[in-house]
């Protein structure tokens, strides 16, 4: 038969496959998530992430150098904070001496080459697991919030800390933020927005469960996005563009791969992935029962979000590198 056209010809080989490859991944897109315990030499295993461990500074140190030595740039932290530091304002986010600073301010020193990130949001330091200040009806009150981020995040740059990530969903907080860091003459430190962070208990329960900080009442849909909307994504991500973000992220991942590409599309700043805790945990559940290989998930889960656009992807697959 005379066909001419035969795109085969361009699969014919792993040559010519490689040669003509569309999307390169490498550890250097990877951002390393890692949950901080206090005190040192302490590894708790989380039950629903097999694989993923709290950990203490030191420990984390050991690991993020490890990965900074396979090509991982950068490492984001999120606080494992004890009950009895836990308030209704999340004051213990504000704390100078507290975990979060105190593990910059190590691990600047450790491997200083090596780019921190640290969430800002109040779920982890707050009796109620919002990720704002509720008022008496339980609303979370958004102006009310933006004070105690403000402080958080200078928290955070008096540490050393080289991108703040504010992943709160409150209006106007990426500016708010800005101005803050400006005033305070921290003009060089990064803010990365939470842009497009939706509504996803389930996709969410594992990490909420190692942070012990699942809400304690209602939801999050009052300032989560919808899943079942894509307009709202445009407008936050273009209100925090505006606002001074220098870095996006869309969250979670792969239900959201269209998401991810059109904001990519639609705006000139850096966008990254969250592949969240309840995506790996289920690609993990499904090794352990032998159904597939985890690597090999992962492998093509990542490649999809550089498909889509992603210039960076929060990952737990770090040991899969």
């Amino acid at each position: 038969m005379h066909l001419l056209s035969r795109p085969r010809r361009n699969r014919k080989s792993e040559t010519i496959r490689t040669l003509l490859q569309e999307v390169q991944l490498s550890p250097s897109d990877i951002v390393a998530p890692f949950y901080l315990l206090s005190g040192k030499g302490r590894k708790e295993e989380i039950i629903s992430m097999p694989g993923i461990f709290k950990l203490s500074v030191d420990l984390i140190a050991k690991e993020a150098e490890k990965l900074h030595k396979k090509g991982v740039q950068a490492i984001c932290l999120f606080p494992v904070t004890d009950s009895s530091h836990k308030d209704f304002y999340g004051t213990e986010a504000m704390n100078d001496s507290g975990l979060i600073p105190s593990a910059i301010r190590f691990l600047k020193k450790e491997v200083p080459s090596l780019a921190v990130i640290s969430d800002v949001a109040l779920d982890p330091y707050t009796t109620h697991g919002h990720d704002g200040i509720p008022d008496a009806d339980g609303y979370v009150n958004n102006d009310k919030s933006l004070r105690m981020l403000k402080a958080q995040a200078l928290s955070q740059a008096r540490a050393g800390v080289d991108i703040v990530a504010p992943s709160d969903m409150m209006d106007g907080r990426v500016l708010a933020i800005r101005k803050a860091l400006d005033k305070e003459g921290f003009t060089q430190v990064s803010i990365l927005s939470y842009a497009a962070k939706y509504t996803s208990p389930a996709l969410y329960s594992p990490f909420r469960s190692a942070l012990s900080s699942t809400p304690s009442y209602g939801d999050k849909k009052s300032y989560q996005l919808s899943p079942s909307n894509a307009k709202e994504a445009y407008i936050e991500c273009s209100q925090d563009e505006n606002e001074g973000a220098d870095m996006l992220l869309v969250k979670p991942g792969l239900p959201y791969l269209d998401i991810l590409y059109r904001i990519k599309q639609s705006t000139s700043l850096p966008v990254g992935a969250f592949h969240v805790s309840g995506e790996y945990s289920m690609v993990m559940a499904a090794h352990d029962k032998g159904f597939f290989d985890a690597k090999g998930a992962f492998d093509e889960a990542l490649t999809a979000f550089k498909r889509a656009g992603a210039d960076f992807i929060f990952s737990y697959s770090y040991n899969f590198l």
